[in-house]
């Protein structure tokens, strides 16, 4: 660990629950990670980035889990987009005109998603002839795109195409509100991004790989073990808080003058339930991206619907044992251990919502059809609506 990473995890570690509790956006933080160009560190020497393994950024975003889950979690189109521009190759037209961006230390957002009755996407990306291409649309969960330089958007095109785009978000027509109203992770501005009309360069419209089902798994595990990885760190810090909490106190319920509960039994079980979990956490994100890591570089499809399948469990494991471990910590302190100034309870809402992002019974059942009869998960992004036209003039 650098020095200037060690003292930027001190610094944002204090004030963590007090931030929560305040909706205090962290900005400055992301300015500093930024400065830091955390964003660059899986991009190739040659433009200045660390080439870093897929491990060590997660490894990353685990350590900055543990001081602010948001924080991490802000990153997660970010990675995302990156580990999309590395699967289709740096020497790719695409990956030229971006590079450099990222290594500036410019941040990717996103906006993909959308409150429809039914899965479907009506962003609509129009070419006008006189004012060149525009994008208008609603999104929502939009984590992260307050903090970033760009936003990554979902859209469809003027022949009902799913189109893939990026805009400036501060280009004239964009508009990102904060009112995500979850009960976890309030300061990733998981909000509402509008688009309105916004001038779209051609150049930023990505090509989507067609029906390339070794990019979607590729892309789709990052998004799912960034989010594990943000959930490992989290029963990290759980350990920490638990261990502050309990050090001090001089009494344990149900038993007359100073019996320190540092020393009972009971106490000690629990913190090590915690600490078991924590630690299994973050080794289960890593081994599976090592393996993810792996068969992306070498392009091996059948290691990848393999490692589908892997991150799938992961999902389940994962989850499992830490909404376990952050319900069970607060066996250390009875009532005491519930004050909203210590803010314990933050870890568990976190994690809940972080789970809620991808339905775990959905993918634990995909993983028992597979074991049943090999049926291999599928997946189709939403589309343009049912019977509704793809063309369109931008209002």
């Amino acid at each position: 660990m650098t020095d200037a990473w060690g003292e930027l995890l001190a610094r944002w570690r204090a004030g963590a629950a007090e931030r929560e509790r305040e909706r205090d956006l962290p900005f400055a933080a992301v300015d500093e990670l930024r400065a830091q160009r955390f964003g660059a560190l899986r991009l190739p020497r040659i433009v200045g980035g660390a080439e870093a393994s897929l491990v060590d950024v997660l490894a990353r975003v685990v350590e900055l889990a543990e001081v602010d889950s948001n924080l991490a979690h802000i990153w997660r189109g970010h990675i995302a987009f990156v580990e999309q521009l590395r699967w289709d190759g740096w020497h790719t037209d695409t990956a030229t005109r971006w590079l450099p961006r990222l290594a500036a230390g410019e941040v990717m957002g996103n906006a993909f998603s959308e409150r429809q009755e039914t899965a479907q996407l009506t962003t609509r990306l129009t070419d006008t002839g006189h004012d060149g291409l525009r994008v208008t649309g609603t999104k929502h969960y939009t984590t992260g795109s307050l903090y970033a330089d760009w936003v990554h958007v979902a859209a469809v095109d003027a022949s009902g195409e799913r189109v893939a785009l990026a805009v400036r978000s501060d280009a004239p027509g964009v508009s990102i509100v904060d009112d995500w109203d979850g009960f976890g992770q309030p300061l990733t501005a998981s909000g509402t991004t509008i688009l309105d009309a916004v001038a779209v360069d051609p150049g930023d419209v990505f090509p989507l790989g067609g029906r390339d089902e070794d990019r979607h798994r590729v892309v789709g595990g990052v998004y799912q073990l960034t989010l594990l990885a943000v959930i490992a760190g989290i029963a990290r810090r759980a350990v920490a808080d638990t261990v502050a909490f309990v050090r001090p106190r001089r009494r344990t319920f149900g038993f007359a003058g100073e019996t320190r509960p540092v020393d009972d039994p009971l106490v000690q079980v629990v913190v090590g339930e915690i600490s078991a979990a924590a630690s299994a956490a973050r080794r289960i994100v890593l081994s599976v991206a090592a393996d993810l890591d792996a068969a992306a570089g070498a392009h091996d499809g059948a290691a990848l619907r393999d490692i589908e399948l892997e991150v799938y469990r992961a999902q389940q494991t994962v989850i499992e044992l830490v909404l376990a471990a952050t319900s069970r910590l607060f066996e250390v302190g009875g009532a005491s251990a519930t004050s909203r100034t210590l803010g314990l309870d933050r870890h568990w809402r976190n994690v809940r919502t972080i789970a809620s992002h991808n339905p775990v019974l959905q993918r634990v059942r995909a993983v028992g059809r597979f074991e049943l009869d090999g049926t291999i998960p599928a997946w189709q992004a939403p589309g343009a609506p049912t019977g509704v036209p793809a063309t369109g003039s931008v209002a």
